[in-house]
């Protein structure tokens, strides 16, 4: 009996009533294959992926080393638990990762298996190595939906909804935004402030911050902003957490985001493309706080599988075999003098910005008020989509268009991206 071919708009029928409606699609389309930049949908339809699964594939989709490393452990073991057995994947990406975040220094590393699920068990770490309850966050920044992660993210909907009450002692401070005037100076005068007003400095476990916010916007921190958190998580004996979980591995041109400032970090959450495409988290950070919680209080069932760490050990290969972090700047450069040349072209996009390959357009509807127009967003997205490329958006009004390309994207790619951005943007 032949299976009658799947549309888009069948599958989606069937998903609406059989998955929670919380769970939000951005795009009308059910993918069938994938192969580097591109997609396709069950009904053929090709499509440029520069969504990446958030930031997932910075080694694009099925990545030969990836699927090489992942299919040799899968005639090895697939599953232990790392609570239960050793295994050799996990400490060895443990060790890579160890010396890409530390360098030369003592480092250790615990893994997990979502980017939520990272942060927690950075603010646990945190709390366990100072005795002391205060977490600070931003207004801006994302660090996931499970109630700790939506309490320390920084903006309000979609993800808070009516489901509190929240966990205490988070507070959240101003992130700098120089497109709308709030610099380095005015942001460290604000936690300042904080600390003044709110809660001691001497209270506080850890500082939490994106070296460049993802969902809040694309905002990347100025050098200065880092550097001046380092000083004072230091002098108040403070734990600088930093979230890689967006900008790690090549997506600002560095390894990680933290990099370009010339800070070190005490922690560094990981997770989406540490192993393109499987589910794999962590956290890296100095051995002496990574060793504060007692052997029984880190772990969970999946965390660190070993088909995950392969794919991960297969990621570290291909950037160091196949130049990506090279490929990354100068992918993003191409990107940005595209996304630029279109500013000229259409006034909605007020600003084009980011770091590397990790770039963003904000829509407003005026550009000398720069007032946030997310409706003519989500028309360019959909125009886009139309066009053959996939984007979603970004930012605490939903009125920013990012770009999360994979790093092997072609530059005939992404002239043909700006070509279908163009149409995009024209047409709505």
């Amino acid at each position: 009996m032949e299976t009658a071919m799947q549309t888009n708009s069948s599958l989606l029928e069937q998903r609406d009533r059989q998955i929670a409606r919380g769970v939000a699609t951005a795009h009308p389309i059910a993918i069938s294959r994938a192969a580097g930049t591109e997609v396709w949908d069950v009904e053929g339809k090709r499509y440029l992926d520069f969504v990446g699964g958030i930031g997932v594939l910075n080694v694009g989709h099925n990545h030969p080393r990836v699927v090489a490393a992942v299919s040799a452990q899968l005639q090895k073991v697939t599953h232990a638990a790392f609570q239960v057995a050793a295994y050799e994947p996990y400490i060895q990406l443990a060790q890579r990762l160890n010396k890409l975040v530390g360098g030369a220094a003592a480092y250790k590393s615990v893994f997990l298996t979502t980017g939520a699920e990272a942060v927690e068990n950075a603010v646990k770490i945190a709390r366990s190595f100072t005795n002391r309850p205060a977490i600070v966050a931003f207004r801006g920044g994302f660090h996931g939906r499970t109630l700790l992660g939506v309490t320390l993210t920084g903006f309000s909907s979609p993800y808070r909804q009516n489901f509190g009450p929240f966990p205490a002692e988070i507070y959240h401070s101003a992130y700098p935004d120089i497109y709308r005037d709030i610099t380095t100076k005015k942001a460290l005068a604000a936690l300042a402030e904080l600390f003044a007003t709110a809660v001691a400095p001497e209270r506080v476990a850890a500082i939490v911050v994106e070296p460049v916010q993802g969902d809040g916007g694309f905002l990347p921190a100025p050098d200065d902003f880092l550097v001046g958190l380092r000083e004072i998580a230091s002098r108040h004996g403070i734990v600088l957490v930093v979230d890689e979980i967006q900008t790690g591995f090549g997506r600002t041109g560095d390894w990680f985001g933290f990099q370009r400032s010339g800070i070190q970090p005490d922690l560094v959450t990981v997770a989406k493309s540490l192993a393109g495409g499987f589910p794999l988290s962590g956290v890296v950070g100095r051995a002496e706080i990574l060793d504060a919680p007692t052997p029984g209080g880190l772990g969970g069932t999946y965390g660190g599988n070993a088909i995950a760490c392969a794919a991960a050990l297969g990621v570290l290969d291909a950037f160091e075999a196949d130049n990506l972090l090279e490929r990354s700047v100068a992918l993003g450069e191409r990107l940005r003098t595209g996304l630029e040349t279109l500013q000229q072209k259409f006034p909605r996009i007020g600003e084009v910005r980011g770091r590397g390959s990790m770039l963003a357009i904000e829509m407003v509807a005026d550009r000398s008020q720069k007032v946030p127009d997310p409706d003519y967003a989500q028309a360019v997205i959909d125009n886009a989509r139309a066009a053959g490329l996939l984007v979603i958006k970004c930012g605490v009004y939903r009125n920013v268009i990012r770009f999360l390309t994979p790093l092997i994207t072609t530059d005939a790619q992404i002239d043909e991206a700006l070509g279908c951005l163009e149409r995009a943007l024209a047409g709505a």
